[in-house]
This record gives structure tokens, sequence and C-alpha cells, in this order.
């Protein structure tokens, strides 16, 4: 009866004793190795898959370190040459303390590849043939793909969330690399825009000039060369545009862009029609909107036009907690991409990752794990393993758990200090505070509410 029900499933299934016999082996992986039962059975896995050697068997693996491995692709041979693709789960049999076998179950993906394959040479050949292809920036992050278990990290995104149920305007900042990418196109997706365009547009790549015709199109004849051609407003017409470091714009364009904002309307360079369009804003930045309006980079009206629904992105060093899970899940993606089975870090390499300050973010700690996996020879990622300046970092304050060397965390005491003292003199007056202090009253309302400043009567700005 029990091997009627393991034979009944629709996934191979691969026993083997301690010494890496075959004691079990069913006709799904007899079907997916090309072979049959027979020819596995009571045989050691090496010497039917010869493809195969201890250190890229899972089935092997397993046994050797006990660590179990979950959802692993893998990638081989079998014994009549043909290419197969599996995703692999393993597990070492014990009894009490002592590994007896390992079982494998498999998903054999073969097929699906090669049809999924065939859609994309088939989808190539169609765009191919196009007279005149156009190429669209489409939104491929969900909220699902933003990794997270920090407390702070998940209030963002649960009011990114609810950004995403309403056309309002969405102003995001983040530091480089934290990720706003992900958010933005989450809002997208999350959104009733989610069948429509989602265009993305890097204002700092382009000098003014371009960047107007880029977004409001052209008329023909309007300059030299110049033909009929819509703008990123037009393509994004009942979708979602995101201009990327918006404080990077010309103050005069910035006038022309609220101006649409305000009532919809754009007009093509050189051209005299005036188009309606209905399109869901979102803009980002990787330096402060209010540092950016004391700066004069930013037009004080176009931030209060943009900024209905503000979402600020916290850098890595501020949720250490998930650099972990962060690492797990850049190991697994590059064990796929890298045909390897790396199952783990060892702890004092985490260690370091932790008391790095991290100022490239999340994108840092992904390149990071890129070479690492580029490096490993073996299932487990060690010190020799990092890049150079990872592996010098000190060991003395690595073992320093507690204390904080961050330039960051210092400058913003002192900072709290300040303007505890600047109320404080000013008989809690924001005004006069903000006078005392040198910068814009909104500037300190903002600073206020950041770190959590109460006033005298109770009431928090």
């Amino acid at each position: 009866m029990f091997e009627a029900i393991l034979e009944s499933i629709d996934e191979a299934i691969h026993v083997v004793n301690s010494e890496g016999i075959t004691i079990y082996y069913n006709q799904v992986a007899a079907s997916n190795d090309g072979t049959t039962i027979d020819d596995v059975l009571g045989k050691h896995v090496l010497d039917v898959f010869p493809s195969l050697n201890r250190q890229s068997s899972t089935l092997l693996k397993v046994m050797e370190n006990g660590k179990p491995i979950y959802q692993q692709s893998q990638t081989y041979k079998n014994i009549k040459g043909q290419l197969i693709d599996t995703v692999n789960t393993t597990l070492p049999i014990t009894v009490g303390k002592r590994i007896i076998g390992a079982v494998e179950i498999a998903k054999d993906l073969s097929t699906v590849k090669k049809l999924s394959q065939s859609l994309l040479e088939l989808q190539g050949k169609v765009n191919y043939q196009k007279s005149k292809p156009v190429s669209i920036t489409g939104a491929k992050y969900h909220f699902d793909d933003i990794i997270t278990e920090c407390p702070e990290m998940k209030k963002v995104k649960d009011l990114a969330k609810k950004a995403a149920q309403t056309s309002s305007p969405v102003m995001i900042y983040g530091e480089t690399g934290t990720g706003k990418e992900l958010f933005i196109q989450s809002i997208h997706n999350a959104s009733p825009r989610h069948k429509d365009q989602f265009i993305a547009q890097n204002c700092a790549s382009l000098p003014a000039s371009l960047l107007e015709s880029t977004l409001f199109g052209t008329k023909k004849g309007s300059f030299t060369g110049s033909v009929d051609r819509p703008g990123l407003f037009e393509l994004a017409h009942r979708g979602t545009l995101f201009l990327d470091e918006i404080n990077t714009m010309s103050l005069e364009f910035q006038t022309k862009l609220l101006r649409v904002l305000e009532d919809g309307v754009i007009r093509r360079v050189g051209g005299t029609d005036s188009y309606l369009v209905d399109v869901r804003m979102i803009v980002a930045m990787n330096e402060h909107p209010l540092t950016c309006i004391e700066k004069g980079q930013l037009r004080t009206d176009l931030y209060y036009r943009l900024n209905v629904i503000f979402i600020e992105v916290p850098p890595l060093r501020e949720r250490i907690s998930d650099i972990p899970l962060l690492v797990q899940h850049f190991i697994k993606k590059y064990n796929y991409t890298f045909n390897k089975l790396v199952v783990g870090i060892e702890e004092n390499v985490l260690k370091k990752l932790k008391h790095h300050q991290w100022p490239g973010n999340v994108r840092e700690l992904e390149h990071t794990i890129e070479y690492a996996m580029n490096m490993v020879d073996c299932d487990t990622i060690t010190i020799e393993h990092l890049p150079l300046y990872m592996q010098e970092l000190s060991d003395e304050l690595v073992s320093k758990e507690h204390k904080s060397y961050s330039l960051k965390s210092t400058l913003e005491k002192t900072e709290m200090t300040l303007i505890k003292e600047a109320l404080a003199n000013s008989g809690n007056n924001v005004l006069h505070a903000a006078k005392k202090l040198e910068i814009p009253r909104q500037t300190l309302q903002y600073k206020m509410k950041k770190y959590n400043m109460i006033l005298g009567n109770g009431e928090l700005l």
C-alpha cells in the first residue's frame, strides 16, 4: 500500500541509503531520467548518473552535511544524454542523531522550460516582423517581492499598499539602492491601472530640452528632423508614469510639469493641439525633498502638488534584522542563475555583514552575495568568498555588538538635542525655533515628526 501511494504521486521520488545506494525509485523519477526502475534500483547514484559528483549530487550532499535543501533547481544529463531541469527538495533520513539515508522529491521543469523557450522564440519572430516595433518598459515587481521582517519596513509596505488603491500622486524618498523602484512597480501592479502602461524615465539622464520633448512629444516641423511623436504622458494614458530624480529638472521645466499636473493637459513641442491625459504620477528622489527645496533644486509648489502620499524607504543599516533573510534570498537566486548548490553562510560572515554600514544599501548587499557566489566552490559561503574590502572589516568592530560608529546616528542625536534646545528657548514656538536653527518652518516640522518629538501641550506635529 505504501509503494502504491508513492507511485500515485505525480513527482519523482528517489531514496538512497547511507552508502548512496538507491533503495526506492518510482516510475515518475525513471521517466524524468530516461531510465527504468531496474537500471537504478540497488546501484550507487554516481554509477547511474555519471554527470553528477559528490559536490553536485543533492542526495549525497545532504547526507554529508545533514542540512536539508528546499526547492533547489538542478540541471543534469540523464543516461540517454538528455538535459533535464528539475526543482528538488532533498532531506536527510535520520534515526536518532545518525543519518541513514536521504530522500529527494523532484518536479520536472524540462517540458515547461522548452515550452517557455518556444514561446519566447515565437514572440521574438513576431516582434522582428513588425515594421515599427515599440519598446515599452513594464512593471515586473509585486509587493511579494519586497522581502522584510523589519516592523518599520512593514509599515512602509502597508502604506504603499494603501496608496495603490487610489490615483493620488506618490513621492518616494530613499537612498540609492534601497529598493524604491520595487515599491513603485508594486504600487502600479496592485492598482486599478495595472492592465495599462507603466512607463519610467530617469530625469537626470536627459538635458532639459530633450526631457521636454520626451515627456510631452513633438510636432513634425517644429525643429530640424522633428516628427509627430507622442510623449511619455500620452503613452502612459490611463496608466502610471514614474519620474526618477525629479530634483535634477530645471526650475523652469518644473513649472511646465506643475501645469500639466494641475489640469492634465499636455501640448507637444512645436504643436498647437492640446491633449487631455489621465496619468497616475509617481516620483522618486535619493535626496530628501525638503533638503532639495533648501538647495533650490525643487520648487515648493511642485513639492506640495506631488507630496500627496509620501513614502520614505529606510536604508539597510536601519533594518539589520532583514540581512539574513535577504542573504538567503540572494543565495537562492544565484544558485539558480549559476547552477550551484550553496546552502548557507557561516555565522561569522553574517556577523560581518550585519556590522557593515551599507552605503549602497540592498543593491550593495546583493552584489556582495553575487561576488561570493562566483567565488564559492563548496556549499557554504565563508570569509574568503567575500570581496576584499569586506574581508578587511575590523574584527574588533564586529565584536563590539552594541557600540555604534554610525555617522548618521551621531548626527541625528546632535540634531535632536539642538531642536529641543531651540524649542525650549522659544517657548515651543515652532516658527521662532526654526528661525533660531536657520531652517524653514516645514523642515523643522518634518524633523520633529521624524524624531517623534512632543510639544509642551502634548501634541505631535
